[in-house]
């Protein structure tokens, strides 16, 4: 996304409470259910700041309020109970690593887009304590007990970017499907602010439920979800598809050695390899947790459906993911690349 900024919430006392990351929040529960996100003017970092804790409410569940910004997922500590499970769950996939890129052993400056909880940058932090670690979020839903060298801004990642040009060794993010309008521009800005050498690394779930002995098809219950989401996406320009173009677009972008990863995770404990055994077992407790958060604001607000149809499909889809019987999965794709020392011509 010109040289790129980055705009960072910095809180005005006479238009907005303090913004502290891991202090509780009175949530703004309005009657209104047919704007579940308020309006925003333009990029200001005032208009930003006021709605920071103007969560939205949807039949108990709160959302970040950003305006044209769409976040299917909830902000609230179910759904961030299923983010903190998802992250154990992705490092065991990376075999007990927090990234793949061939990054330094003494990064000094590193950004985490999208870093939810915040349990992503916390474990980089502790890991390397030679590095400035930067983790940015809609919400302030990160705790306030973290590493000295780690801190968290209230950010929107699709905004200007103002971090200085060069500035990052590693750009991090992961899991960001469906919130991203313009993925091309976004890698566009990391790299902008990436420094010669440095990386990025994009992790991504293709939310597409298959099978490779047909137990999980089109019109079963499964696949059809991922359908959904997929459609729901497109109808609001916030592609779920991006597992399937990062490892184009961020080579677009002007990133070069850049290897894509593609990995099947199960879902359940339905493979013998005892590792994938017990990933599956995860996958089934993460997609369970988080069920009815992953997919209240795409039927009810995207598609159209009642909360009485929502609950019905719910239960269904809970049903099929714990059946022995179905042998899904879906695939995580890891993308990384390196800036180039030298500007290419």
């Amino acid at each position: 996304m010109a040289t790129p900024t980055h705009t960072t919430a910095e809180v005005d006392p006479t238009q907005a409470p303090a913004v502290v990351v891991g202090q509780d929040v009175e949530e703004d529960q309005p009657q209104d259910m047919d704007s579940l996100f308020g309006d925003r003017a333009g990029s200001s970092t005032t208009s930003l700041t006021q709605s920071i804790m103007e969560y939205r409410e949807l039949h108990g569940r709160t959302y970040h309020n950003l305006g044209d910004t769409y976040y299917w997922g909830p902000n609230d500590e179910k759904q961030n109970e299923q983010l903190d499970i998802g992250h154990h769950m992705l490092t065991m996939l990376l075999d007990n690593k927090l990234f793949l890129a061939p990054i330094s052993s003494n990064p000094q400056n590193v950004l985490d887009v999208g870093t939810g909880t915040g349990i992503w940058a916390i474990d980089f932090a502790d890991a390397f304590p030679s590095s400035q670690v930067t983790g940015t979020d809609l919400s302030p839903i990160q705790p306030s007990f973290i590493p000295p060298n780690l801190k968290f801004e209230i950010d929107d990642a699709q905004m200007d970017w103002t971090f200085a040009p060069d500035s990052f060794d590693y750009v991090h993010m992961r899991c960001l499907m469906g919130s991203i309008r313009d993925w091309q521009r976004l890698y566009g800005q990391v790299y902008n602010c990436t420094k010669p050498g440095g990386y990025i690394e994009s992790m991504e779930m293709d939310i597409q439920f298959l099978s490779d002995d047909g137990t999980v098809k089109e019109g079963d219950v499964m696949y059809d979800w991922s359908t959904l989401f997929i459609e729901s996406g497109e109808q609001i320009g916030q592609t779920f598809k991006i597992p399937r173009i990062a490892k184009s677009l961020i080579e677009a972008a002007g990133f070069v050695d850049v290897v894509e990863t593609k990995y099947k995770l199960p879902v359940g404990p339905w493979m013998e390899d005892p590792k994938w055994k017990d990933l599956g077992r995860w996958n089934l407790l993460y997609l369970d947790e988080g069920l009815e958060g992953m997919v209240m604001f795409v039927l009810l607000k995207i598609m159209g459906w009642s909360y009485e149809e929502m609950a019905v499909y719910v239960g269904n889809m809970r049903k099929a993911l714990r059946s022995s019987k179905n042998h899904g999965y879906y695939e995580i794709v890891v993308v990384y690349g390196r800036k180039p020392e030298f500007k290419v011509v």
